[in-house]
Formats: structure tokens, sequence, C-alpha cells
């Protein structure tokens, strides 16, 4: 898009790229969909870019779009294309290798929770946000993300994957 378009916009997506990606990756678990994702989303910003001035938060308002079109790619084409995890090989180096094992392992887990779940967690323990603010991205209630989070920590660590993060012990 270099060239084209408002200085603004490529500026913001310098800015915003990295971040709305992870967060893209973290929902879809494939760096290729959450790629796919970004741009999707980045063309749909691009197309309300002139009423940027109206948001309280350009990057806010890219990261909801994210959320949105992740929660209906279900209706799309793709949908039926299947998420492989990553690679199992662990760099040489034993003291990455730890972090990148615990890294794998709850990549697995997140996604192997469905995906109101995974949205739910990745919003508010990745993005940090707050309830009020994940029930506003997401459309729904506060107590719609309460649940959604307690269902989906009972899971992960039913499975096992928080075993090794705080209040959990190894």
């Amino acid at each position: 898009m270099e060239g084209t378009g408002p200085p603004e916009f490529a500026a913001f997506v310098e800015s915003a790229y990295a971040s709305l990606l992870r967060t893209a990756r973290l929902l879809t678990g494939d760096p290729h969909a959450a790629e796919d994702l970004v741009q999707a989303a980045l063309v749909r910003v691009y197309l309300r870019w002139g009423g940027s001035a109206r948001w309280d938060s350009p990057q806010a308002y890219a990261r909801k779009v994210v959320v949105n079109l992740y929660a209906t790619w279900r209706r799309r084409r793709w949908h039926t294309e299947v998420v492989r995890p990553g690679s199992d090989s662990a760099p040489d180096t034993h003291d990455m290798a730890d972090g990148a094992d615990a890294r794998l392992e709850l990549a697995r887990a997140l996604a192997a929770l469905p995906r109101a779940q995974r949205a739910v967690v990745v919003l508010r323990f990745y993005e940090d946000l707050s309830v009020e603010q994940t029930a506003e991205l997401l459309g729904c209630s506060p107590g719609t993300v309460k649940s959604r989070t307690n269902r989906a920590l009972e899971r992960l660590r039913a499975g096992g994957a928080l075993a090794g993060y705080a209040g959990r012990g190894a």
C-alpha cells in the first residue's frame, strides 16, 4: 500500500501491524491465517479511514475489526482449513528451550479452546483488557466474558496447560 492513501494511514499501519498480528496469531493459532486476517482488517480500516478523527483510538478500532472478522470467519469460504500447530522443534540453547516448550504447549492448549473462549482469553490475558473492555469489543455482557473466561481457564487447567503458571505450581 506504499505510495497510496493518506500518509497518516501508512504511519498507523507501521505502528500497529505487529500488535494486530500478535493478536491475530493468538486468535487463529496459525501465522498465515493471522496475516490474512490482519490484511483483511486493515483493508476495512483503510476504507473507513476518513472517519478516523471520530475514533477514540485507531488501534483499538483496528483490533475490534480483527476480532470481529475472526468471529465471522466461520461463515467464510476458508473456514474449513485445518489449523496445524507450528513446528515442535525447540532451539538448541537449553535456556531458550524451556520457554519455547512452554509457549508451544500453551499455544496448543489455546488452539484447542472454542473460538469464543479463545477470543476472551486472548483479549483478557494477552491484550490485558478489562472485563468491560472485552465485553464491549466482543459485543456481549460482562457476565458472558466472566463465564467464558472461567470455562476457558478450567479447560486449560484440566489439560495441564497452566501447570507452570502463577498460583498453580509446577
